[in-house]
């Protein structure tokens, strides 16, 4: 029997209620420093939808030493997607990655909640047991981040919708935008100014074909 003191008690606290399980896994993630040779295999040769890329500047300015970034995601099926991280202005390390570095945490695996306040209750019920949560809104995805016993991070996601056709167009000019580059200079883009530039005609050319 629920008393009254026990339902105050469960307002007051909604992490209680909530339930903390893990959904399956929502993405797996690594980076790459061949972009056109990335987006050929997983999209011509294994199939896979192009379905989301994000352009981030500035996201990791509070990590030490981040670079801007392209974050594209591919449809890996049942809800989940693959995605990979193209720095800027960065080569491939040639040596072992340090520990904690962004190249070390973006080979990361992602897990699935349904709501935000599944993702609140995991922060919570993490945090109440002495681990660092790092807590991110990104785009259609806000997640926390914890760091495993063994170096690894792991990121918990909440999917704020779901990806439609929009998005895999609007990935679709961002690669092909940032390919083109690299096509024409012989060199890795450098900025995101770059691939934003380079993609407006190619959504003027998108929209008038639509109309």
């Amino acid at each position: 029997m629920v008393t009254n003191a026990d339902a105050n008690s469960n307002a007051q606290n909604p992490a209680t209620v909530t339930p903390v399980v893990l959904k399956g896994v929502h993405h797996t993630a690594r980076p790459t420093w061949k972009l056109k040779e990335t987006v050929h295999f997983y999209r011509d040769v294994l199939d896979l939808k192009l379905c989301h890329a994000i352009c981030a500047r500035g996201w990791g300015r509070e990590f030490e030493q981040h670079p801007d970034f392209i974050h594209f995601f591919f449809d890996s099926g049942l809800g989940s997607t693959i995605a990979f991280f193209y720095y800027l202005q960065t080569d491939k390390p040639v040596d072992s990655v340090p520990q904690g570095s962004f190249v070390y945490n973006s080979v990361h695996t992602a897990w699935r909640v349904d709501t935000r306040e599944e993702l609140l209750a995991w922060k919570d019920k993490l945090e109440s047991q002495g681990y660092a949560v790092l807590h991110v809104p990104h785009e259609i995805v806000e997640s926390i981040y914890v760091t495993d016993p063994n170096g690894y991070a792991v990121e918990i996601a909440w999917q704020t919708r779901d990806m439609n056709a929009y998005d895999e167009v609007d990935a679709t000019l961002t690669l092909e935008a940032a390919i083109a580059i690299e096509d024409e200079t012989g060199d890795r883009v450098q900025t995101t100014e770059e691939i934003w530039r380079r993609k407006a005609p190619m959504v003027d050319a998108y929209l008038s074909e639509t109309e």
